[in-house]
Order: C-alpha cells, then sequence, then structure tokens
C-alpha cells in the first residue's frame, strides 16, 4: 500500500503523539511538512534559522503550532542542545542552503550548512536512546550529471558541479557514513531522500522558477526565463512529503530499509522549464514571458530526470498528483492569497485534496498513479 494511497486514517494513527524533530520548517518544504505533521498529531519541535520574508512559516502560522528553535545548523552545540531538548522518536532533516545559484556566491556558506550541517545533526544524534528513524533529505541533484536520456537511480554515481550539488552529494556520503560506523549499531535507521524540482504555494525563494514568475506577473512585469529548454522532474510540494513520511514510517517498522530513495514524477511526466511557464500561465490567467539564456551563466543541469522505481516498489509510493494539476493548484494558492486569503486555510484545502485523492484512491484499489 502506498503513502499516497494509504489515506490519512492509517497516517495519523502512527503519527499521532510521535515526537518529531524538524529541521528546516521556517522554509519552504519545511512549513508544509510542520502543518501536515502537526495535522497528523505529531509533537513537532523545528530547528532552523529565521525565515526569510514573506515566508510560509510566518503566513501559516506555523510558530503557533508547533516548538520552534531558532538555530543555526553550523553551530554544534546549538543543534546538540536543541537535539537533547526534544528527545526526538524520528528526524527529518530538511535544512539547507538550497539554491544553486546562491552556492555560486557562497560556496563554503553552503559546504558548511549542507554538509558539516549534516554531520552536526547525525553527531547529536549519537547516544539519543529514544531516537528511531533520520530521513535526511538531500536533492535530485546529487547525482553525477552526464546530461544523459537516462533517469538516474539510487545506485548512480555521485557527483555534482556547483557548490549546492556537490555539498549534498557530500552530504550523502556523511549521511551513509554515520549509518553504517555508529547509527545502524545504536538502532536508528536512516534513509536519504532525493526529491526532484518541488512546486507549491509560499515558495519565495529568489532565483526559482514559479517564486520569480509570481513576482513578475503580480507587478505587471515580463519574466525573464534564464533556460527554457531545461528538463526537470517537476512534482507538487505534497508528493515527496507524503514520500517522506511514507518512508519514516517504513523505517520504523523495518530498519533494513535504510538507504536512498528518489522521490519524483513518473518519467514520461518530466517537462521543460518552457513547458511549465506555459502551464502556470495559463492557471494564472495572465503574464508575459522571456527566453533570455545567456550562455556566460553559471553552469546549470540542461536535462535531469529520477528513476522512481525503488520507491513505488519498496515503498508503494508514487506521485499524486500530475504536473497539470500540480501547477493548477500552485498558482491558483499564490492567486488567492493574494487577493486576500488566508495562507493556512489554503494549505488545509490543499492538505485536505491531496489526503482525500489518496483515501479515495485506496478504497478503489487503485495504485498511485
Amino acid at each position: 500500500m502506498s503513502a499516497s494511497t494509504s489515506g490519512a486514517n492509517r497516517e495519523a494513527s502512527f503519527w499521532r503523539g510521535k515526537r518529531v524533530l524538524l529541521t528546516g520548517h521556517t522554509g519552504f518544504k519545511g512549513a508544509w511538512l510542520a502543518l501536515w505533521l502537526e495535522r497528523l498529531g505529531a509533537e513537532v519541535t523545528g530547528l532552523a534559522l529565521s525565515p526569510i520574508e514573506p515566508s510560509l512559516y510566518a503566513l501559516a502560522g506555523v510558530d503557533a503550532r508547533i516548538r520552534s528553535r531558532i538555530a543555526d545548523l553550523r553551530d554544534v552545540a546549538a543543534v546538540e542542545r536543541v537535539v537533547t531538548e526534544s528527545r526526538p522518536e524520528v528526524v527529518f532533516h530538511l535544512a539547507a542552503q538550497a539554491l544553486v545559484r546562491a552556492s555560486y556566491r557562497e560556496p563554503l556558506a553552503t559546504f558548511a550548512t549542507n554538509t558539516m550541517g549534516t554531520a552536526h545533526l547525525l553527531e547529536a544524534l549519537r547516544g539519543q536512546p529514544e531516537a528511531r528513524v533520520v530521513v535526511v533529505v538531500t536533492t535530485d541533484k546529487v547525482y553525477r550529471n552526464r546530461e544523459w536520456a537516462y533517469p538516474y537511480r539510487e545506485d548512480d554515481a555521485l557527483g555534482g558541479h556547483d557548490p549546492y550539488s556537490a555539498s549534498k552529494a557530500a552530504a550523502e556520503l556523511v549521511a551513509a557514513s554515520y549509518r553504517s560506523a555508529f547509527l545502524h549499531s545504536q538502532g536508528i535507521a536512516l534513509a536519504t531522500a532525493r526529491a526532484g524540482n518541488v512546486i507549491g504555494g509560499g515558495d519565495w525563494s529568489q532565483d526559482r522558477l514559479i517564486p520569480d514568475a509570481i513576482r513578475a506577473w503580480s507587478s505587471g512585469a515580463v519574466l525573464h526565463v534564464r533556460r527554457a529548454d531545461a528538463i526537470r522532474p517537476w512534482q507538487h510540494v505534497l508528493d515527496p512529503l507524503a514520500g517522506y513520511l511514507r518512508l519514516a514510517e517504513a523505517l520504523w517498522h523495518d530498519p533494513v530499509l535504510a538507504g536512498a530513495y528518489n522521490f519524483g514524477p513518473r518519467t514520461d511526466e518530466v517537462a521543460t522549464v518552457g513547458d511549465v511557464i506555459r502551464l502556470a500561465r495559463a492557471a494564472y490567467g495572465s503574464g508575459e514571458w522571456r527566453d533570455e539564456t545567456d550562455p556566460a551563466a553559471p553552469h546549470e543541469a540542461g536535462r535531469l530526470a529520477l528513476e522512481v522505481a525503488h520507491a513505488r516498489e519498496v515503498l508503494g509510493v508514487a506521485a499524486r498528483w500530475p504536473l497539470a494539476e500540480a501547477i493548477f493548484r500552485t498558482m491558483r494558492w499564490y492567486r488567492r492569497v493574494g487577493e486576500g486569503a488566508s495562507a493556512a486555510a489554503q494549505c488545509a484545502e490543499d492538505l485536505e485534496a491531496f489526503e482525500r485523492d489518496a483515501a479515495d484512491a485506496a478504497a478503489s484499489g487503485r495504485d498511485a498513479p
């Protein structure tokens, strides 16, 4: 049975009362996961830097729903204090410097946060008697990108041209080392999750396609696109988060499943930047864009796709919402919130729809698409 199709009742029965440490809760994906975990009844402690405004964390009132601890992953003592205080049973590690172009500007800070920050967290978990499961979230960009037509599998070579990708590939090695050298013998099951390009309401990061589009179109400006022909595995934020939840649940019951997992759309659902922008414009109802590919710009991969058969076969996870649905819901979220609707209410509406679709699929016996 898949996480996407397992339904809210089964998830809630597992998560109710679980002590969860969530790093990166002030970020886009972390705020969504915090809202979902709180909805499922978990006792959540967040560890992250202060949010960069505007933020979903602030707009959706995440700080009132969980215990928030503002700390820097680069501060090993601060990380240890939060871990000791929260006594986590399950850990989701999402905190990161998550932008490729920012990593070119600040490579040392990127490696310090993404690589050493991961090591600091895992070191703090050594000797924590109640910890059972750790899910370290990295990225689809951990693979040595050869610009080939084949989707990358979990056992393909790691690499990274830009500092962001390299720092996340290094975090994979850190996680594998701590799993083998320390955490397995301690009874902690550790897995890494490599998700494709994530979209959804509440992301205002710089140099990301949909947030850049919203900023441009809401002000009547033209969106300048860096590379319209670039291919990526796009997915709505709730799809990988459902995968992370299912992975943690599976590890709790069967620690031998520890390892690396890709989470993304079906391989025939990968799309170009231009495809996404055309769908986004149609869903938003207005907006102009222009392809301004710059050959002198910092290197970014031209083609990237993930093979998700491992997650499907082992965990029963597959993407729930196809690309058109993901973009429609994302643009509707921004449009409604821009018109004054509650961000928390819009998140709740999407969560309810996702859970309802999952429950309907489970009741009918259909697998996730």
